[in-house]
């Protein structure tokens, strides 16, 4: 049996899954690695350790899931998250580790920017939000703060062209990925040169840019034999992990958007044109020549329960922690929609859309002597799920959709589906393969092997497996915890920024 085989370099794991030209996953493995924050601020990962991790999960899957078999590999695609930034010597060695998304060191810098007059140019040509999480302030961050660093480096690179050098030597980064740097021209698909000149660099410091379905060079010599791939295996570029959610979504149609939750999440709709908002709440990145996704992202999904989790979860056995979610989530489905009043705003990691402040910080708000553990388990789940909502309304304020499908291990638990389609009152729908970054990357694959004609003919293929319809009631009770859960995120601003500040200097 042919199969395509879909590579994930995700936030806090690497997911490799197989999948057969009809669709249907045959294997799959995943493999963790750890994000060290030695500063409050601070968002770091081994460039090695992942690469590691994902040469070994990967020759795993295929010794024991696919050459036992005799299945026979033909494509592989990459996907990875966004945002990353990794400075490499002359010799593509890494200088220290590399930045990821969740980094707020960079919030000075963006706030500068976000206040001058160029700022709001940058935006319209880059489609990026001026937020810290951009390559673009991480790198002025660097050449301020960290100039042995800044001089010492020959390119500035993503974690997955990293990973994709390694592997092939070439020295790439496709469009997509490149469009969520803050640095590329969304327009005219070369790289800014008003951002350019704020990051302090120039323009042969970055990857060469190229097409998602971008054919890479044959795997190194060692590789290929260690990993037992047949010689005409071909393998594309691939896009990043929110372009490839969204298409693996089934979101082509003008009244859909989907919601992506794993670690962070994000609310995403698809269209010809980049949405442009003055206020700088949204995202526009390119898939395609012809398609852009458009949305805004959170950065406490899934990761912001884990930690609730980890602190107050009971455990089976040692690091368990998805029994734990699960044992979490029964207790939490005992208690009315709501929390009796106990409101939880999830901002851990600070705050992407819709209030882009990196100073954000988490927060109970309500308890009273009546509430008890089940109340605050809830409150936490409703609280990253307020936050879902909140960008989806302001996607609205752009684009029209009447349903939602969702994705990604959180979104895809139905007492927390059930909730999202209860906020949007709309029907919310989950796909056959949850997994929607690897259906994304294997439509990609399966259109450049012909299986279909176009993008828009993958995207027409996925298949919902359940719809969640929404509930009146619980729609109404919901709003009006909402509306004190968006005021509170507003009002809380200067408080945001003290506590920060003295974080900082104590």
């Amino acid at each position: 049996m042919e199969c395509i085989i879909t590579i994930e370099i995700g936030t806090n794991a690497v997911r490799i899954l197989a999948i057969d030209l009809k669709g249907n996953v045959i294997a799959k493995s995943k493999g963790s690695y750890p994000t060290f924050h030695r500063e409050p601020d601070y968002s770091e990962q081994d460039p090695d350790q992942m690469f590691i991790t994902m040469l070994y999960v990967l020759k795993n899957l295929l010794s024991e899931q696919i050459h036992p078999k005799n299945h026979t590999v033909i494509s592989i695609c990459f996907s990875a998250s966004m945002h990353s930034v990794l400075p490499v010597d002359r010799h593509g060695v890494p200088i220290g580790y590399a930045i990821t998304w969740a980094d707020n060191r960079g919030k000075n810098e963006a706030l500068e920017l976000k206040n001058s007059g160029i700022g709001q140019k940058i935006y319209e040509a880059t489609g990026t939000p001026i937020h810290p999480m951009s390559p673009m302030i991480k790198i002025a961050w660097m050449k301020r703060y960290d100039s042995k660093r800044f001089e010492k480096t020959d390119k500035f690179i993503t974690i997955k062209s990293y990973i994709i050098q390694q592997l092939t030597q070439d020295y790439l980064l496709d469009y997509s990925l490149a469009s969520a740097t803050g640095l590329l021209n969304i327009h005219t698909r070369k790289w800014e040169n008003n951002a350019l000149d704020f990051a302090g660099i120039k323009a042969k410091q970055l990857p060469d840019l190229v097409p998602v379905f971008h054919p890479l060079n044959r795997l190194r010599s060692e590789y290929q034999k260690s990993l037992g791939l047949p010689k005409g295996v071909k393998i594309i570029i691939g896009s990043s992990d929110g372009c490839l959610a969204t298409l693996g979504g089934g979101i082509w149609e003008e009244e859909k958007a989907t919601i992506t939750i794993e670690d962070s999440g994000a609310v995403r709709v698809v269209g010809k044109k980049p949405l442009n908002d003055p206020q700088q709440r949204i995202f526009s990145y390119l898939l395609t020549g012809k398609y852009y996704v458009s949305g805004g992202p959170t950065n406490n999904g899934g990761i912001a329960f884990e930690w609730f989790t980890k602190h107050f979860g009971d455990f089976k056995e040692a690091y368990d922690i998805e029994y734990a979610m699960k044992g979490l989530i029964t207790e939490a489905s005992r208690i009315k929609p709501g929390s009796d009043g106990l409101l939880f705003l999830p901002y851990l990691l600070g705050e992407r859309a819709p209030i882009w402040n990196a100073n954000a910080r988490g927060s109970y708000f309500g308890i009273n002597i009546k509430h008890e553990r089940q109340h605050f388990i809830r409150a936490t789940l409703e609280g990253i799920l307020y936050e879902i909502y909140s960008i989806g309304k302001t996607l609205e304020d752009h684009k029209n959709f009447n349903s939602l499908t969702t994705n990604g291990s959180f979104a895809s638990i139905p007492f927390c589906t059930q909730i999202l389609a209860d906020l949007f009152n709309k029907p919310v729908s989950v796909g056959k393969n949850p997994d929607s970054i690897a259906q994304g990357a294997f439509l990609l694959s399966a259109t450049d092997l012909g299986i279909f004609s176009d993008l828009e003919d993958a995207a027409k293929s996925v298949v919902m497996s359940t719809t969640f319809e929404p509930n009146y009631q619980n729609n109404t009770a919901y709003m009006k915890y909402f509306s004190i859960f968006e005021r509170l995120s507003s009002k809380l601003h200067e408080e945001f920024a003290d506590i920060a500040r003295l974080q900082s200097e104590l």
